[in-house]
């Protein structure tokens, strides 16, 4: 009897690191050479958490409050959330069905392996934050991209076409990383309302809402407030990383749509992490503390958009400014470069370092017996590059000004 040889290699192999991580690596390999470099590709704001986050992490560790906890997280921290869920987010849970996470990034690929079933199908934006590729198809997820309008924004008539019998659920990133579009109430309502239609969950990262620039954020779970746990849709996803600006000490939480779903999500965090950080968990109670600041975070970043970015539009390289979120991705494809080559030349002649979009528009293929092939870049971004507008102001105004000279200078030929 003949026997079929195991995989010569396990599916996480095909996943390559990101262009946001060959980025960060090959930038900080050439520091040591060009230390002047304008850093342009990694969302590391110009500005840091309050005071008292690193005061109060530094003394639980000093106190000793660095024990095991619930695998859900602390207690008290888990009801601040719960009650700034409610009355800043309009989003109704309860610390049972509320996870506290070292970094969204963890908390959204828990979530995803609490939701997959076997054949499952998620609904993601053909211009995604790369993460989210590598999370779907390491819990098990088979990814199918909807088409965004001219402002990257969802499109809900593209996720009706492409959706299948195998779609389980739909993943929405408002404001976005990278393209910094916002879905507006109109529009989640109408994307709200075709999930239901089917049954799908819905994942909703918003790392980003404290930075919504063309209006007020809107969290999709508000609009299933009246409606019973056990029939919801919304897991929503936060972080502690944008608004304070807590990006080193990983700090995330997840609201998860029904007590089923929390159950998994129990199951798979004990598995993984056993329980979140403990210090840190205070350093984000003392951040809840200190929200005024991001009044001050969320005007600084609009401050840089509206005046370092205004020369990509009026070069044509964004159809406008960015809704919301600290990214815009502009498009070279003008100059007769691809954003690698154009990222290259930039880096090269410039020292500007910025993010070639290829990167955000890969889309996975099967062999025939559903192995996952080698990921490679491409696809609809790219012509694009991304760019972070949340740094220091000076330098961001300086790496766009030499970004749009290069444009020029290729377009003349």
């Amino acid at each position: 009897m003949t026997q079929t040889a195991p995989p010569s290699f396990a599916p996480a192999s095909a996943i390559p690191s990101s262009w946001l991580y060959e980025s960060f690596r090959i930038a900080n390999e050439r520091e040591r050479e060009h230390p002047g470099q304008i850093k342009l590709h990694v969302g590391e704001p110009a500005f840091g958490p309050p005071d008292s986050v690193a005061k109060e992490f530094a003394d639980a560790v000093i106190d000793g409050r660095a024990r095991y906890i619930d695998v859900q997280g602390l207690p008290e921290l888990r009801e601040r959330l719960t009650g700034k869920l409610d009355t800043v987010n309009r989003v109704d849970t309860e610390p049972a069905r509320l996870f506290v996470t070292p970094g969204s990034c963890q908390g959204l690929s828990a979530l995803m392996r609490s939701l997959v079933h076997a054949g499952a199908e998620i609904l993601m934006p053909e211009i995604h934050w790369p993460v989210h590729l590598q999370q779907a198809l390491l819990a098990g997820f088979r990814p199918v991209f909807y088409q965004l309008d001219e402002h990257f924004a969802p499109d809900p008539e593209s996720i009706r076409r492409v959706a299948g019998p195998a779609t389980r659920v739909l993943l929405l990133n408002t404001p976005s990383n990278p393209t910094g579009a916002v879905a507006d109430l109109p529009l989640q309502q109408a994307l709200y309302e075709i999930a239901d239609q089917h049954g799908w969950q819905i994942i909703s990262d918003e790392a980003y809402e404290d930075f919504a620039f063309s209006g007020p954020h809107h969290s999709i779970a508000a609009l299933e407030r009246a409606r019973p746990a056990a029939q919801r849709l919304v897991n929503s996803v936060f972080t502690f990383s944008k608004g304070p600006a807590m990006t080193g000490y990983r700090l995330g939480y997840v609201a998860v749509s029904r007590p089923e779903t929390a159950a998994a999500m129990r199951s798979v965090q004990e598995s993984c992490i056993i329980a979140p950080n403990a210090p840190v968990q205070y350093a984000g109670l003392a951040a809840l503390d200190a929200s005024g600041a991001l009044a001050g975070n969320h005007d600084f970043v609009r401050g840089n958009r509206d005046t370092a970015l205004a020369p990509l539009v009026e070069e044509g390289l964004l159809p406008a400014l960015p809704g919301g979120g600290w990214y815009a991705m502009a498009d070279v494809s003008s100059t007769g470069l691809t954003g690698e080559e154009f990222a290259a030349e930039l880096m090269d002649r410039h020292d500007v370092v910025v993010v070639p979009g290829s990167g955000f528009s890969a889309r996975p293929e099967f062999a025939p017996d559903g192995t996952l092939l080698p990921l490679v870049p491409g696809g609809a971004a790219s012509g694009l590059v991304r760019i972070a507008f949340c740094v220091d102001r000076e330098q961001l105004t300086t790496g766009v000004e030499r970004l749009v000279e290069l444009v020029r200078e290729k377009r003349q030929g």
